[in-house]
């Protein structure tokens, strides 16, 4: 499924996000510590609510939203933290490498030089997405490593 896109979610909406985090364990990968079913107000007020917070919607090829990430500022604006990340079960498989390149893009769009983000250590398929996609392990704790990816100039 190399014919993946991005869709910037502005106005926001998180409808389509609702109709793909239906599955209780696919909300608690996404995020942890929120409420299930999901809950769009509270991802409105607490998870996505920072003003320079950015997310996306991720379509296949007919146009349909398959996946969401967003992109929060980190520790400046010049740096991007990838997080709630999700891709339908339908959508997996060999989508990593595009993945990343998505994400980079966005990354470029919103004037970042880097991208930071966690992933679980267990997640041998995304770990080593990232790590194919150019980004760099910086640590390992608590079953997470951090990672950045410095997009240059």
């Amino acid at each position: 499924m190399s014919d993946l896109t991005l869709r910037r979610n502005a106005p926001f909406d998180l409808a389509p996000l609702a109709a793909i985090l239906t599955d209780r364990e696919d909300l608690a990968l996404v995020n942890p510590n929120a409420k299930h079913p999901f809950d769009p107000l509270e991802w409105q007020e607490k998870w996505l609510a920072e003003p320079d917070d950015e997310s996306f919607y991720i379509l296949d090829g007919a146009g349909q939203e398959v996946g969401f990430f967003a992109l929060r500022v980190g520790v400046g604006p010049e740096v991007r933290h990838l997080t709630y990340v999700f891709v339908t079960e339908e959508a997996r498989g060999g989508v990593g490498a595009r993945m990343a390149e998505l994400v980079e893009g966005a990354a470029r769009q919103l004037d970042a030089l880097t991208v930071t983000l966690k992933v679980e250590t267990d997640n041998a398929p995304a770990l080593n997405a990232y790590l194919g996609a150019g980004y760099e392990e910086l640590s390992r704790r608590g079953g997470m490593a951090t990672m950045r990816l410095d997009l240059g100039e």
